[in-house]
């Protein structure tokens, strides 16, 4: 008897470990070679730039706004998974003419998939906030990739959209009461979460704390910074929750949105965030990018998910590898020439530190039990 009780213990610690590790959030990156829209794709730097900094920042998940075939294929066996975007300007081609996703797969996705891991297709990113009059565009375009990819026998990436929080997210404080904002005459979001609902994809989000915190006056920037301090906290009456970040509340306010729209179980993933360490705001400077960039992941390690949502976002993409030069503000968790600028452990080693303490935890009691089995036994 006492040896069943042991095993079936064994068992539930060992599940138990099991969903505690397997519920931290993946942190992945995104490379971009360009702010611009245009339908020319800019040069690239040599491949070697991207693996090597991926591996001197331990992540090994990717998100490519300018999906390049010499850039995909570079990564051909390797580790890191792979985030695709299709460009904006193809959105209302793809939507209109089928074969223009069919073709786009046969020069993005068909040459390496399955040796380049790629997960996640993203048909334009926040779409409507460059061509707002083509929005009804989105989920047709959407739907003929998906069905392109089913088509070509491809049914493990899944399919979506980004959109960019502050244009989608409206009441976004508190949390409890946002809800999705449309443009007058526009059904979008309802379809969509249906469709990501149908075929298992998640909900696609750009969440910049420090843009809401620009936005509103009213928000601490210790708030927006992950600082602890007994004072930096925000309270959502109505569900009675205490909020110690904007990071939270952001995604929180998405999670409420979803529920309202009758979806509460689509996840997440956070397909872009950071803090600029340059640019024309006294906000903008590399002391408050690191403070943010630390807080983050250290909060997405700690598996401590939002409180709407314990299991925490799927993913999230810092917004990005490198600083590019001559724009305004600077993303980059690198400066252009690959040189480091924050100290922070991003890697999978340092995630799974504390998942080891507790293996070991479990070990020992597991081992207290069996010696409290032999005990009453004899």
């Amino acid at each position: 008897m006492f040896n069943t009780f042991s095993f079936s213990l064994y068992l539930l610690l060992s599940l138990l470990l099991t969903t505690t590790a397997t519920s931290l959030p993946t942190i992945g990156i995104t490379y971009s070679t360009t702010t611009t829209q245009s339908p020319t794709p800019p040069p690239q730097p040599p491949q070697e730039r991207i693996t090597t900094a991926m591996q001197n920042l331990k992540l090994t998940s990717l998100r490519l706004e300018e999906p390049n075939p010499t850039i995909i294929r570079s990564l051909l066996y390797t580790n890191i998974s792979l985030f695709l975007t299709i460009p904006n300007y193809m959105v209302t081609p793809i939507a209109n003419n089928r074969s223009i996703a069919r073709a786009w797969i046969y020069t993005h996705v068909l040459p390496f998939y399955p040796r380049a891991k790629i997960t996640t297709i993203s048909v334009g990113n926040a779409f409507h906030d460059v061509y707002p009059e083509s929005i009804n565009n989105l989920l047709p375009a959407i739907t003929n990739v998906h069905v392109s990819l089913r088509d070509l026998g491809i049914r493990k990436i899944s399919v979506s959209t980004s959109f960019s929080f502050v244009t989608t997210v409206s009441y976004p404080f508190p949390p409890s009461s946002a809800t999705f904002q449309e443009p007058p005459g526009v059904n979008l979001i309802g379809p969509l979460l249906q469709f990501l609902s149908d075929t298992n994809s998640s909900f696609l989000i750009n969440l910049y704390p420090y843009n809401l915190y620009r936005l509103q006056p009213a928000i601490p920037l210790g708030v927006a910074l992950f600082e602890e301090h007994p004072f930096n906290f925000r309270d959502d009456f109505t569900t009675g929750v205490r909020y110690r970040n904007l990071f939270d509340i952001m995604v929180d306010s998405v999670v409420s949105a979803m529920a309202f729209a009758g979806y509460e179980t689509i996840p997440v993933i956070v397909t872009e965030t950071g803090w600029p360490s340059a640019g024309n705001e006294l906000d903008a400077n590399p002391g408050y990018a690191e403070v943010y960039l630390r807080g983050l992941v250290k909060h997405l390690k700690s598996g401590a998910g939002t409180p709407l949502l314990k299991e925490g976002v799927k993913a999230v993409y810092l917004y990005e590898l490198f600083d590019k030069d001559g724009s305004g503000r600077n993303w980059g968790i690198l400066y252009p020439n690959g040189s480091t600028k924050y100290r922070i452990d991003f890697s999978e080693a340092s995630r799974s530190y504390l998942m080891n303490w507790i293996n070991v935890a479990l070990i020992l009691a597991l081992i207290v039990v069996e010696v409290c089995c032999m005990v009453i036994v004899h």
